[in-house]
């Protein structure tokens, strides 16, 4: 065999040894490739969820995500970073955890269920396919995420070494060219229950992940290459991981929910900050309002005269109004407020 023959021979079998890498490099669950959002969610139960994820033994209610697609972050999220929704994370998470109970009102599944329902109208499915009225579960809480800060900052760690090394550690500097990447996340979400527009819990998490960007041009490019792909995904990582962290301070929190209320007000009849001269508290209780009809006829029968229950709140009203507070121990105002009808209604 001639001396030209070997080297290629030897180039003929690189290329066969490289054609069968691209094959059999092929891994699938690769840890490299996940997110802390990863593994499975079916109904109740998780498979190969990550360890760190808060979980609860039974939902405290049924959650819809409220992404805000107009904030600039989700422009960021969606043009720079090239990352799906948020809410597409947040429902493994939150499955996973069994905290809540995920439904549909995203604009894209609301659109396919119409459409069946559309379809059941046509009369083309099959019968006993129920897809009327009466069928959708209802949302009890909308939870909102936000991104409030994303960076990857050099950190001048380029300077560094060339200081810490001295002449050779100029070229190590160089070579690296500040690229110990530390990218960092912070992401806040929101709990609103969605009956009262009252905020249940409110959370914050953040992340943050050093990796080098430069050890391509210092090691080769083979090392390059190994880099690369976890570079390209490294934000979408360290997001993924900020959000599990503020949905894990949430659960926690909610673990010990105990419900805010307004003392001697309840929630929306007007507060404890009152200002002066404004208008009398709103009459909101927490059971249904008792109309002034109700009212008159309830004062008629405790013995307080008002006359033929007719709902106006005329001067013989309001007089009997003050009787029976003051009878109550509740401030004299001769208005049907919230403390005079949880009294008129024992």
């Amino acid at each position: 065999m001639s001396n030209k023959t070997l080297p290629l021979l030897a180039a003929a079998c690189a290329a066969a040894l490289l054609t069968g890498c691209e094959t059999t490099n092929m891994r699938m669950g690769s840890s490299e490739a996940k997110t802390v959002a990863t593994g499975a969610a079916g109904g109740a139960t998780a498979a190969n969820e990550s360890t760190q994820l808060q979980k609860c033994s039974s939902p405290m209610g049924t959650v819809s995500l409220v992404e805000n697609q107009d904030a600039g972050w989700y422009t960021i999220l969606r043009n720079e970073y090239k990352l799906p929704p948020t809410s597409n994370l947040l429902r493994l998470l939150i499955q996973q955890s069994n905290c809540f109970v995920v439904v549909e009102r995203g604009a894209a599944g609301m659109r396919a269920m119409d459409r069946e329902r559309q379809l059941m109208g046509s009369g083309e499915m099959r019968g006993g396919s129920n897809f009327g009225r009466g069928q959708m579960v209802a949302s009890d809480y909308g939870l909102s995420p936000e991104i409030i800060f994303s960076n990857s900052d050099a950190g001048g760690i380029g300077g560094a070494v060339g200081g810490l090394l001295g002449g050779r550690g100029g070229a190590v500097a160089a070579a690296i060219g500040g690229g110990l990447k530390t990218r960092e996340a912070s992401a806040m979400l929101t709990l609103v229950d969605n009956r009262s527009g009252v905020q249940v819990s409110a959370s914050e998490g953040s992340a943050s992940k050093s990796d080098f960007a430069g050890f391509g041009g210092l090691f080769g490019a083979t090392a390059g290459g190994a880099l690369g792909g976890y570079q390209n995904t490294a934000q979408g990582k360290v997001l993924t991981a900020a959000f599990m962290d503020a949905y894990n301070q949430m659960v926690i929190a909610l673990r010990n929910y105990k419900a805010q209320s307004v003392q001697g007000q309840g929630l929306g009849g007007g507060g404890r900050l009152g200002v002066d001269g404004a208008a009398a508290p709103s009459q909101t209780r927490a059971g249904a309002a008792m109309s002034m009809r109700e009212a008159q006829a309830r004062l008629n029968a405790l013995g307080y005269d008002v006359g033929t229950p007719d709902g106006s709140a005329g001067p013989r009203t309001a007089k009997a109004l003050r009787e029976f507070q003051k009878s109550q121990g509740i401030p004299a105002t001769g208005r049907l407020d919230t403390a005079t009808q949880d009294a008129l209604s024992r």
